[in-house]
């Protein structure tokens, strides 16, 4: 009966909401409650989603200025500040582009590098960043938010978030990470520990902190630390 009560309750609710659901648990019939998350939000968590068929540079970008940097700002205040030095014609057939985004970037008082590595390499790489896939000969950008092991996992602001083997990661990268860097960068920010798939088992948590030392072979300064 009691399972039958849980099956009811989930039915209840709208498959894209989170909500608290209430379990018959405690003595006397009393409910305890429990937030559950829909699979949508757990796809989509900590990630901002693409609203446009031109923005996914602008939804990526996005993701790394709220999560890395703690910015208030979201996908339309990020496409509004690219249009104002971006030209036009181009983003309207081909969309935005690293330059656009670079100029956004020092626009707002952070710095933007892009570098080419070597897939091999990509696991030295300790602040998530944004990179250009070739997904069936449409360019899409994604947010890289680290690779461990054989693994590349991905903020798809479309697709949400995804884990390639890297081989396959790197049919379609062209291999170059695009980085934002500056003061204010929060180490510890939910992107650098993407979610694993659902059917995970028996994961060894690998997750540490970046140091200075780290940061610092990818840009950033030590003032950025203060």
């Amino acid at each position: 009966m009691r399972a039958l009560l849980v099956v009811l309750m989930m039915l209840i609710c709208p498959a894209s909401y989170s909500a608290q659901l209430g379990f018959p648990v405690l003595p006397g019939g009393a409910l305890a409650f429990k937030k559950v998350e829909s699979f949508r939000e757990r796809r989509f968590s900590n990630l901002i989603e693409q609203k446009t068929d031109f923005s996914c540079g602008a939804a990526s970008l996005a993701t790394i200025l709220y999560q890395g940097y703690r910015f208030d700002i979201d996908e339309q205040t990020v496409i509004e500040g690219m249009l104002q030095q971006a030209d036009l014609d181009l983003v309207r057939s081909q969309g935005f582009s690293m330059l656009d985004m670079k100029r956004y970037v020092e626009a707002i008082g952070l710095r933007a590098r892009g570098y080419r590595i070597p897939a091999e390499q990509l696991e030295q790489v300790k602040v998530p960043v944004v990179v250009l896939l070739d997904v069936r000969g449409y360019k899409h950008f994604v947010v890289l938010q680290k690779t461990e092991g054989n693994w590349a996992y991905i903020g798809d602001p479309v697709l949400g978030h995804k884990r390639y083997k890297l081989d396959e990661f790197k049919e379609g990268w062209n291999g170059i990470v695009f980085a934002v860097i500056g003061a204010g960068y929060d180490r510890n920010n939910p992107l650098t520990e993407p979610p694993q798939p659902l059917t995970a088992r028996n994961r060894l948590d690998r997750f540490r902190p970046v140091n200075d030392a780290e940061l610092m072979e990818f840009g950033f300064i030590q003032s950025d630390f203060f």
